[in-house]
């Protein structure tokens, strides 16, 4: 059985991150880990076991040392009921999970876990997501960087997904896409739009068409829409509009993915998105 890698970290976007790999996971028949990476900043802060002190700050150190080990030991107890919670969600759904605890870097970690996967499930700010509204998650902006597999960025609440859009714009990023949710079980029986942004010319036209009847060929039926403006607000009003429940993009390769950390489209349309976005590389 195949997986759906789902990355959570105790943030108010947990809830969504299980309930989205929960559905993904019973429309591709996979199971479901649930993955919490203690990064280097949760565990003990400061060793200071070596050092060489006398008296009072020799009591103060072994007061410090201790509180480090017990917030470690906090830290890992809430990670734990974090997981049980989130694997409590997705059983719910009757979808097989397991849960995985680790330390160390979350993009390593799944570096190490993502070959039998095929899909991961990410949310799109961590536990600053209350501070940080117009800032991607600086986690997510490294996975979408890194991972070899299809990204689904979580919105912050779940809704049935019935509807979805592509994003379209001719390039191979784009072309990669439609050839995967063509093959994909995830998009059986949904409604869908392919939608492309700006005055296309007759290539782009052509190169729309061939797409829209690609998914027709798969059994999706699609609509095709033309979108005035730029992508990055186009998409985002666009699937509003159309009531999408979920939109698809496509990535242009390793270097073209740093333009996510300085603003670019694909940034901004996340950014941007009230809906999950599938990020296909």
């Amino acid at each position: 059985m195949t997986t759906v890698l789902a990355a959570i970290d105790g943030s108010i976007f947990s809830q969504s991150v299980a309930s989205h790999a929960a559905w993904s996971a019973d429309r591709l028949s996979a199971s479901v880990e649930l993955m919490q990476v203690l990064g280097r900043r949760e565990q003990a802060a400061d060793n200071r076991s070596g050092r060489l002190v006398a008296g009072a700050r020799r009591q103060l150190l072994e007061e410090l040392v201790a509180l480090d080990a017990q917030r470690s030991k906090l830290l890992m107890k809430q990670a734990r009921l974090d997981l049980e919670e989130m694997a409590a969600i997705v059983a719910a759904a009757g979808v097989e999970a397991t849960t995985t605890l680790r330390h160390g870097d979350l993009l390593e970690t799944l570096a190490s876990r993502e070959e039998q996967a095929e899909l991961i499930v990410v949310g799109k700010r961590g536990q600053a997501a209350d501070f940080a509204k117009l800032h991607l998650g600086s986690n997510l902006e490294r996975i979408l960087r890194g991972a070899s597999r299809p990204v689904l960025v979580a919105a912050r609440a779940f809704s049935e997904i019935r509807r979805f859009m592509i994003a379209f714009d001719g390039r191979a990023g784009a072309l990669a896409s439609v050839e995967a949710v063509s093959r994909s079980a995830l998009f059986h029986q949904l409604d869908c739009v392919i939608a492309m942004a700006g005055d296309p010319d007759e290539r782009a036209r052509r190169s729309l068409d061939q797409a829209a009847a690609q998914l027709s060929a798969a059994g999706l039926a699609p609509q095709v829409k033309i979108l005035p403006g730029p992508a990055k607000t186009a998409i985002p009003a666009a699937a509003e509009q159309e009531a999408a429940d979920l939109l698809v993009m496509g990535a242009y390769g390793r270097s073209r993915l740093r333009t996510l950390v300085i603003g670019g489209t694909t940034s901004e349309v996340i950014r941007e998105s009230a809906i999950p976005v599938l990020i296909y590389k």
